[in-house]
């Protein structure tokens, strides 16, 4: 990805834009739930007990901006084909110049679901208890003891 102003983002090595590539790629694709999980440990994440990631999660931040963090805290279970977005810009499009690129962190707390195909923006945090339904886009924090779904996600009943 490019940037129109490349001063205002922490530049990383070449090496760690590696490891942070190979991370993603273990964490989407591997069979062993153990080893998605490191791979999203290579990614410098912070990811706590007894997690579960489903197979094919995709993380959409750029690789050589600190600042996008996601955080996963003990018994989250997230299903497959989610796609949690760190960061979003308009890449090579004139649209750069006007519009700065998204980043930002996402937080899942404790004992929260992620629902198979969903899709969290960045600068949300799931409360704990909390789940979100599959194919549901997530635009706005979920309140603990939740459950939301729908475009954008809405909630729908309490825990």
């Amino acid at each position: 990805m490019v940037y129109s102003n490349k001063s205002s983002y922490k530049q990383v090595g070449f090496l760690n834009k590696l490891k942070v590539k190979m991370g993603k790629r273990l964490a989407k694709n591997f069979p062993l739930n153990s080893v998605r999980i490191w791979g999203l440990k290579l990614c410098d994440f912070k990811i706590q007990k007894n997690v579960y990631i489903g197979e094919e999660l995709i993380i959409a931040s750029i690789i050589s901006e600190k600042s996008c963090q996601l955080e996963i805290e003990n018994r989250v279970a997230i299903g497959p084909r989610v796609t949690l977005i760190l960061s979003s810009d308009a890449n090579w499009s004139h649209l750069m110049k006007k519009i700065p690129p998204i980043k930002g962190k996402i937080i899942l707390e404790h004992d929260c679901w992620i629902g198979a195909g969903s899709i969290i923006l960045p600068n949300i945090k799931i409360g704990h208890n909390s789940i979100v339904a599959a194919g549901a886009v997530v635009t706005k924090d979920v309140l603990p003891n939740t459950v939301v779904a729908g475009v954008p996600a809405k909630k729908i009943k309490d825990i």
